[in-house]
C-alpha cells in the first residue's frame, strides 16, 4: 500500500491458508508453547505437541494437546511451531531430514532459538518446494541472517522481537531483579533460570 502497488482487488492477490480445521506441531509443550496452544484452540486448531518427556496432564487437558511421536508431529502437522531450548539434542533439529517429513504445504515457525533449524536446509527446502513456507524470529547466526533466505519471498522475516511488549519486558526486568536479590541473599532457591 505505501508503495502505490495495489492496483485493484484480485481474487488470488496475497492468498493466505485459513487455520481452522489444521493441526498445529508444537515442539516444546511448556509455558509459551501451551500458551500458543491455547491461540491455536481459539481458531479451531488440532493440536500435537512432542517433548522429551510428556507435558503435564492439566496443561494437556487445558490446551487439547495430544502427544506424538516427533516424525508423526512433522508428517501431520499442517504448522509446525518450535518452543523448544537450544541445546546439544536440539540444534539442528529442524534439518534436511525433519524437513522432507514435512507436508509440502505446512509452515514452520520458530521462536524458539535460531540454531534449533538448520538454515541452509531449509533455504533448499523453501527452494523446492518441500515446505510452503517459514516464519522465523530467531537466527542461527544473530544478528546475521542467512542471505538464502532474505531472497525467499516465503518467507517472514522479524528481528527477534517475539516479547516486544512493554509489560513482558517489564516482567523481564522484574525476574532479573528478583533472581538477582535472591541470588546476593543467598536465598536456598534463585526463583527464575536466567541463563
Amino acid at each position: 500500500m505505501r508503495d502505490g502497488r495495489f492496483e485493484r482487488w484480485e481474487t488470488t492477490l496475497l492468498m493466505g491458508t485459513e487455520l481452522a480445521r489444521k493441526t498445529i506441531g508444537i515442539v516444546g509443550l511448556g509455558r509459551i508453547g501451551g500458551a500458543v496452544a491455547r491461540r491455536a484452540l481459539g481458531f479451531g486448531m488440532e493440536v500435537v505437541y512432542h517433548n522429551r518427556r510428556r507435558a503435564n496432564p492439566t496443561l494437556e487437558r487445558q490446551t487439547s494437546a495430544r502427544y506424538v511421536e516427533f516424525d508423526e508431529l512433522l508428517e501431520t502437522s499442517d504448522v509446525v511451531s518450535l518452543h523448544c531450548p537450544h541445546n546439544e539434542d536440539s540444534h539442528h533439529l529442524i534439518d534436511a531430514a525433519a524437513l522432507a517429513k514435512m507436508k509440502s504445504s505446512a509452515l514452520l515457525v520458530n521462536t524458539a532459538r535460531g540454531p534449533v533449524v538448520d538454515e541452509s536446509a531449509l533455504v533448499e527446502a523453501l527452494a523446492d518446494g518441500e515446505i510452503a513456507g517459514a516464519g522465523l524470529d530467531v537466527f542461527e547466526e544473530e544478528p546475521d541472517v542467512h542471505p538464502g533466505l532474505l531472497e525467499q519471498d516465503r518467507v517472514v522475516l522479524a528481528p527477534h522481537l517475539g516479547s516486544a511488549t512493554t509489560e513482558t519486558r517489564m516482567r523481564m526486568a522484574q525476574m532479573c531483579v528478583a533472581s538477582i536479590e535472591a541470588f546476593l541473599d543467598d536465598a536456598e532457591n534463585v526463583p527464575h533460570r536466567l541463563v
